[in-house]
């Protein structure tokens, strides 16, 4: 990965928290013969944030899967990296595909490792971590590249050219295009809910709108508007109200794109009758929510099994067909847009 590793004897404080209680002792006491580092066991979530409280610098060593949860280290990594900035996370993952990867990433992971890796490859990412480094192959750091090509960019300026925005606000907005609501950004931002409204109502009085829809309108560059942005949520997805049929069109629109928040706000709307009432339909946005989003899979397995209890099997097969269209649709979009930006502004092939 880094070429060869010259030892560091600085003795290197490690805590290890992986899926399970004899997999985190195993795997504590397999780095705790290495002398060069001295190794703490977290058994859970709780115990994990327990144990990095003190804001010590030292890494962290996670597993994806934790406390019988996929993706709840993801959760409380990116939780704990805003609370304790010194503390350098390497997330265990049973999986390195792009999706998990680039979840690792955006949780404030430091490193990513595969665990049909050997144990000596972990000493060294780990040394690597707690060096400044970032932990990752060509593969999964070109997964981050393209993620962050493909982000929607933030301008806002007046007619001088110069920015409206702070760099806070404009933070706030770009994980506004992602889809997050104030609390997600609030964790994101290591600020509260309350902060983040405040935020936005700034925002809004320097630009002179008052949605969400309209702020990402305004503010999202020509570039990434020809990409799809899943940021075409109005602020229901925030706060209860009466859907009108323009919000049914924005989750619609949102939900084509894969924000799974969306989706599930299709299936609630095409349960309540809004829009359009059809439970095929509202079967249809569980199947495809349930592929998109770990972090709420079980609720959304709970539900869309309630819901099939009032199908019939044709009917679900129904539903299943849809979501494989809607699926195959979705990814040829995808490719289409990838070979797009494979252009450059003046029609030339990117070199």
């Amino acid at each position: 990965m880094f070429g060869e590793f010259e030892r560091d004897h600085t003795s290197i404080s490690v805590i290890v928290a992986d899926s399970s209680r004899i997999h985190t002792q195993l795997l504590s006491d397999a780095l705790g013969r290495d002398p060069g580092f001295q190794v703490i066991a977290a058994h859970g979530a709780d115990d994990l944030e327990a144990k990095v409280s003190d804001g010590a610098q030292r890494v962290a060593v996670v597993s994806s899967y934790l406390d019988e949860e996929a993706s709840r280290g993801c959760v409380l990594i990116r939780k704990l990296s805003f609370a304790w900035p010194k503390i350098r996370f390497v997330l265990l993952l049973d999986s390195i595909k792009r999706e998990s990867v680039l979840e690792a990433f955006a949780a404030g992971a430091r490193g990513i490792f595969h665990r049909q890796e050997p144990l000596e490859t972990l000493s060294h990412c780990i040394r690597q971590v707690h060096n400044g480094q970032i932990w990752a192959n060509s593969e999964q750091m070109s997964y981050a590249v393209e993620a962050l090509a493909a982000a929607p960019q933030v301008r806002a300026v007046n007619a001088q050219g110069v920015e409206l925005l702070s760099k806070r606000e404009r933070e706030v907005v770009t994980n506004l295009a992602a889809g997050l609501s104030n609390r997600e950004i609030g964790e994101r931002l290591g600020l509260s809910q309350h902060t983040i409204k405040n935020y936005l109502l700034r925002i809004f009085d320097k630009l002179g709108v008052s949605t969400r829809v309209e702020l990402l309108s305004l503010t999202l560059t020509q570039h990434a508007q020809r990409l799809p942005v899943q940021s075409f949520v109005a602020d229901l997805l925030d706060e209860e109200g009466d859907e009108t049929n323009v919000d049914i069109n924005a989750y619609r629109q949102a939900a084509e794109h894969g924000l799974t928040r969306a989706q599930l706000k299709m299936a609630e709307a095409c349960l309540r009758g809004t829009g359009d009432k059809d439970a095929i339909s509202a079967y249809m946005w569980y199947l495809l929510a349930e592929k998109s989003n770990l972090n709420t899979r079980d609720k959304i397995i709970a539900d869309k099994r309630k819901l099939a209890e009032t199908l019939t099997t044709d009917q679900i097969l129904e539903a299943q067909k849809l979501a494989g269209e809607k699926r195959e649709a979705s990814t040829s979009s995808s490719s289409s847009i990838k070979a797009q930006a494979a252009h450059s502004s003046d029609g030339t092939p990117a070199k």
